[in-house]
């Protein structure tokens, strides 16, 4: 890679959130305090990473470009293809920025291990002078993390490093047809959740329990449950065999999906609640919402594409990446 530049993604501290809100430290204080919060500890958080993201720039070199961005304005932030990605904070905002970047090389730096924990970064603020220079002298390896895509018929595409959420905005249920396997369905739930490796230790390991338990008291009663050998029949192929572990490799080129309580009516059903999805078994919906209808990436709820009726939203791995950088401890 011809280096053109180095961005440094960053965030804001709760800190620097309370004052956009409170104006002065001392509003802030006394804002804490009033209930039975410490000031001390928001202050400390605040200090850990300032302190660490000077510390990183400073092991920058100093003849190469640099740019700051914070997380509020990566949708509207340029990347350039030779643009060497460092992100300064926690997986979060690895996750955060992923949909954004292309497939340039991106480092995860842990400005603050004291207090903020992680699976994926590739150092901590310490060891980033070893990892920038190997990098710069091109002797790194990545480790690819597989992507989810949500795709529309009218050629709009959003991408997520966790998970997608397929439902509406607010707490109604959300109508739409699932096809998966060749079966076809209308169901009303709480709506759809779509992970990749990387998200599958998260809160859909709970959702995906919660679609199984559904599934054996269906079953217990004479229903039909998806599972990938119910809906695929005799030529099941051994990917659609499920484990009864929800996690996996970040870097598997399958997602799995679970709906959110599913709610059997006459008009709706309960047979396809979860399975694993690949570029060649893709998930598809149809909305069947009049409004409100929506799909967002990665528990972000105000970066969405409108999902309302009529639309189809086609579900699989993307065939982009994020490359992140191993670590060289």
């Amino acid at each position: 890679m011809d280096l053109n530049k180095i961005i440094l993604i960053k965030k804001r501290t709760p800190l620097e959130d309370l004052l956009r809100r409170h104006t002065t430290k001392s509003q802030v204080k006394f804002y804490l305090e009033s209930r039975g919060e410490s000031f001390e500890y928001y202050q400390k958080i605040h200090n850990n990473y300032v302190v660490g993201f000077e510390n990183i720039k400073l092991q920058l070199p100093k003849e190469i470009r640099k740019q700051e961005v914070l997380r509020d304005y990566l949708d509207t932030f340029q990347f350039g293809e030779n643009d060497l990605i460092v992100v300064v904070g926690g997986d979060g905002l690895l996750v955060n920025a992923a949909k954004y970047v292309g497939e340039q090389p991106a480092i995860l730096v842990n400005p603050d291990p004291e207090n903020h924990g992680g699976v994926l970064a590739t150092c901590d603020h310490v060891g980033f002078s070893k990892v920038i220079k190997s990098v710069l002298s091109k002797n790194y390896e990545v480790e690819e993390l597989t992507m989810a895509q949500a795709k529309l018929d009218d050629g709009q595409i959003l991408f997520a490093l966790n998970d997608l959420f397929i439902g509406r905005q607010t707490h109604i249920s959300a109508r739409y047809r699932i096809n998966y396997l060749g079966r076809e369905e209308r169901q009303s739930s709480s709506g759809l959740i779509v992970t990749t490796g990387t998200g599958s230790t998260g809160w859909f390991t709970s959702i995906e329990l919660g679609a199984r338990k559904i599934s054996e008291q269906l079953s217990s009663i004479g229903g039909s449950y998806a599972r990938g050998r119910d809906v695929a029949g005799d030529n099941l192929t051994e990917f659609f065999k499920l484990t009864t572990s929800t996690a996996f490799n970040r870097s598997e080129n399958y997602l799995k999906f679970a709906v959110r309580e599913p709610f059997p009516t006459k008009g709706t059903g309960t047979n396809v609640i979860y399975g694993k999805i690949n570029s060649r078994w893709p998930l598809t919906i149809v909305s069947e919402m009049p409004e409100g209808g929506v799909i967002f990436s990665d528990g972000i709820e105000s970066d969405y594409l409108e999902f309302n009726a009529g639309k189809t939203a086609v579900i699989t791995p993307s065939e982009k990446k994020v490359n992140l950088v191993k670590s060289i401890y």
